[in-house]
């Protein structure tokens, strides 16, 4: 049988991975498509190339639910060593138009789940921890996976609001890396351009083999 099964694209980074095994961990985010066959190609242009030469191209990760990624220092080194934190923020937008006064959540950060988030800010509201919400509405749709609208009174201070809901909800999440993968039947700790470096030799050795296949008529 074989130990491993090549892929025509780095599904690891690109689909991202979390699990827990006996004494280790992982936790890879999934990253951009584009993003990632670019620096693949950039790897392979070039000489030399470094952790902050892909972060030109591998810009880091691509969250299914959106969000903001923030923390330049975190992420480079995440990327670096295979360890690293950033904050993830919900991309958010406060409307005042006429009378209306809202929040509008637009997207939220990974792995939070919206109905709980929905239902911690309505709890804020009905214990009145934070005056000044009037109601909080899902209106999520295929459009738009993940929507809250927060009314807020007609005197109501929404940034002060909104930064009492960054600090006391899931609308701001810390994401920590624990970049772990399975390398010549080993685990080990890597970083963007290990993990890429062996995807591009694996690929190449497949080549190598298939050709030898067709050529020789052997097995492999």
């Amino acid at each position: 049988e074989p130990t491993v099964l090549p892929a025509k694209i780095p599904t690891l980074l690109i689909n991202g991975s979390s699990g827990i095994a006996v004494g280790m961990a992982t936790n890879i985010p999934p990253h951009n498509l584009t993003e990632v066959i670019d620096g693949i190609i950039k790897i392979i242009d070039e000489d030399e190339v470094t952790d902050e030469d892909l972060m030109q191209v591998v810009k880091g990760p691509d969250f299914p639910t959106g969000g903001v990624v923030e923390g330049k220092e975190g992420l480079l080194q995440a990327y670096a060593t295979g360890r690293g934190k950033v904050v993830v923020k919900a991309r958010t937008e406060i409307v005042k138009d006429k009378g209306t006064h809202q929040i509008i959540i637009h997207e939220i950060p990974y792995d939070v789940l919206k109905e709980q988030l929905r239902k911690k800010i309505e709890d804020i509201k009905i214990d009145k921890k934070v005056e000044g919400i009037a109601d909080v509405i899902d209106v999520s749709d295929k459009e738009h996976m993940a929507k809250i609208i927060i009314e807020l009174k007609k005197d109501a201070n929404a940034e002060l609001i909104l930064n009492y809901l960054f600090k006391n909800t899931d609308l701001q999440v810390n994401y920590n890396f624990n970049m772990v993968a399975i390398v010549n039947r080993r685990p080990k700790q890597l970083g963007i351009l290990e993990i890429l470096d062996a995807f591009i030799v694996g690929t190449l050795i497949s080549i190598v083999l298939l050709i030898m296949k067709v050529r020789y008529k052997c097995r492999y």
